[in-house]
């Protein structure tokens, strides 16, 4: 079986969080653990970096915790979702699909 290969492009910054790599997108768990995962892991792991890099559509969601509207997939630094200038958290969203709003993912990601 061909082994999956790493997708770290020799430029690894930390992002200020220090839970991920700028240059890859993995998280510091993907990164200390690759040599020992999986190649299920490490696809995973590849898929989920590759869903970053795809254009988002604009949706309007609700917050599962307060309630507010607001828009998803625009207003990030590098075009895609805000939520992406953040630290990778545990997935905030819901059984209904919906995440956190900008103030209340704030909140969680301060909070870590």
């Amino acid at each position: 079986m061909t082994e999956v290969a790493s997708p770290c492009i020799k430029q690894c910054k930390l992002d200020d969080s220090r839970r991920y790599c700028t240059g890859c997108l993995r998280t510091l768990d993907e990164i200390t653990g690759w040599y020992s995962a999986s190649n299920a892991q490490k696809q995973a792991a590849l898929d989920r970096i590759a869903s970053l890099r795809q254009p988002l559509l604009v949706r309007q969601l609700h917050c599962t915790q307060c309630g507010s509207a607001f828009a998803c997939g625009t207003g990030g630094r590098q075009g895609g979702c805000w939520c992406a200038d953040l630290p990778p958290l545990a997935s905030p969203a819901s059984a209904s699909g919906d995440c956190l709003c900008p103030a209340c993912l704030h909140l969680a990601a301060a909070s870590r």
